[in-house]
């Protein structure tokens, strides 16, 4: 079978590990957390890291950190994975959820610039209020869909002239750019995924970074159980979300190959989109890709009218034939804790998740591999 996203372990992990053991660092504390956290800030042009047990953790800790609470709302695109809005409740907050562009499918900037002018106002005390919920829009949230970074100048511009924290789930992002410079000043604070399918994983885990040196000093506090040290005394309530050096230890050796690991997931990109560039013509197209992209996922997207169970049933063929591939995000307002969530709307959205296709995009793919998918892929279309 050729796998989806296996992780690639031919580094010096298991050294790492070894070395974990022999030290009996293997909790949160050791050389290999710091030396983890630093190999990401210096990636993401970051002045810090803060690592986390996992992306979702740091999600939610950094919304809490730029202070979203109860009842609050918090702009997202409805096309991403459920950890986003997960993260927004764990906060006892709500996701706004909004449509995305066709170019690089993450969440229209223009659109949130239209919605906030014409459905918010600014009450008494400076906060921004929802209109129709009477709730206060406590930040924005981009999400760097499959390592796709949008316009982030009209994102900065928004969140300045409303006075909104601006935080991006970058969680496959790793080794994205935009405009040529790495992304970690592009918002207050983003947040990344280590996950076992991540261009870079620790087997789990992620990390907060940033620029703004009080925000993630607080990041760093909640996610240490908001302990004072030396003693027992906590001054706020706390998270226990901290990174294990087992984990850390397998993600320096990942980082470790970061730029080789990025060069394939692009080349694998390119590749299936040179494949089946004559599939146009009955419809199918590619992923989209911006200039940097980290491109963490590639596949296709089936023609506009195709049902999720058309998609389901071209993954079924792709499985019989030696290859896994599977369909994509199911939107966010779809899902049953999130029905009810105020949003745009979403018809290309609607349209889209389930033309979904990916396919294998390991770091240690062969070329014979993207051959045989390349000709299997052409087969089933023809």
């Amino acid at each position: 079978m050729i796998n989806m996203a296996i992780p690639n372990l031919t580094g010096n992990e298991k050294k790492y590990l070894d070395n974990c053991i022999d030290s009996t660092f293997v909790s949160s504390v050791g050389e290999y957390v710091n030396c983890f956290e630093k190999m990401v800030a210096d990636s993401t042009g970051s002045m810090e890291a803060v690592a986390t047990s996992c992306g979702t953790t740091g999600i939610h800790a950094a919304l809490t950190a730029v202070g979203v609470s109860y009842n609050d709302l918090v702009i997202i695109p409805s096309f991403t994975f459920i950890a986003t809005a997960n993260a927004i409740h764990h906060c006892g907050a709500e996701p706004w959820l909004m449509e995305i562009n066709k170019d690089d499918w993450c969440i229209d900037p223009f659109l949130v610039k239209r919605e906030l002018a014409t459905n918010c106002e600014k009450d008494d005390s400076g906060a921004l209020i929802h209109k129709p919920s009477g709730k206060r829009v406590a930040a924005i949230m981009p999400v760097y869909t499959l390592g796709n970074i949008p316009n982030m100048h009209i994102f900065n511009d928004i969140s300045k002239e409303y006075g909104v924290p601006l935080i991006v789930d970058a969680a496959c992002a790793i080794g994205a750019k935009f405009e040529g410079e790495d992304f970690g000043k592009l918002a207050d604070l983003s947040i990344l995924s280590f996950n076992g399918n991540k261009t870079v994983t620790c087997g789990g885990g992620g990390a907060v970074v940033g620029n703004n040196d009080e925000m993630l000093q607080h990041v760093r506090h909640l996610t240490t159980t908001a302990r004072v040290w030396p003693d027992y005394d906590f001054d706020e309530p706390g998270f226990n979300y901290r990174m294990t050096n087992i984990q850390a230890g397998v993600g320096v050796a990942q980082m470790e190959r970061l730029n080789d690991f990025v060069a394939v997931k692009r080349k694998v990109r390119k590749y299936y989109q040179k494949a089946f560039s004559g599939l146009q013509s009955k419809g199918i197209g590619v992923f989209p890709t911006t200039d940097g992209a980290s491109c963490w996922f590639s596949g296709i997207v089936m023609p506009e009218g195709s049902l999720l169970e058309d998609s389901k049933a071209v993954c079924s063929k792709l499985k019989d034939a030696g290859i896994e591939a599977r369909t994509f995000w199911k939107p966010i307002h779809l899902q049953k804790p999130y029905a009810n969530c105020p949003k745009t709307d979403t018809s290309f959205t609607d349209l889209l998740w389930q033309r979904i296709i990916t396919l294998p995009c390991s770091t240690n793919i062969s070329d014979e591999d993207l051959s045989v998918i390349d000709k299997t892929v052409n087969s089933i279309f023809s």
